[in-house]
């Protein structure tokens, strides 16, 4: 027994074919991404006081600012829990030395959670 299409069906599909499509061919095509979208946080280490306005400020706890270096040579760290993080842009706002700054990088998906904790000196 053969099937018929019904022709509402056809009156709605046929002009779409002509149409091009509403979805974008990612990961195959590059995605344009806007100047300020929030991406995974960068950290310069050379403009950080180690106030840590950006720790009290983060409402998901996932910034832990440390101190690496000796009282004369003050240097930090920073410890970006990627999986708690929820990119308000929170902490680049309260920063007052700029050393936080959200990147255009999107592709932070992984199976291994040990990949979401982000050290950087």
């Amino acid at each position: 027994m053969k099937k018929k299409i019904p022709g509402a069906i056809i009156k709605t599909a046929f002009p779409t074919i002509f149409q091009k499509p509403a979805t974008v061919g990612y990961p195959f095509e590059p995605l344009k991404i806007d100047d300020d979208y929030r991406g995974e946080l960068t950290y310069d280490a050379e403009a950080c006081i180690g106030c840590s306005m950006c720790m009290r400020d983060c409402p998901a706890n996932a910034i832990e600012i440390i101190n690496i270096g000796t009282k004369e040579d003050k240097k930090f760290k920073a410890i970006f829990h990627l999986d708690h993080c929820i990119y308000c842009g929170q902490c680049v706002d309260s920063c007052p030395k700029d050393a936080l700054v959200m990147s255009n990088n999107i592709e932070l998906a992984s199976l291994d959670r040990n990949n979401l904790k982000v050290e950087r000196e």
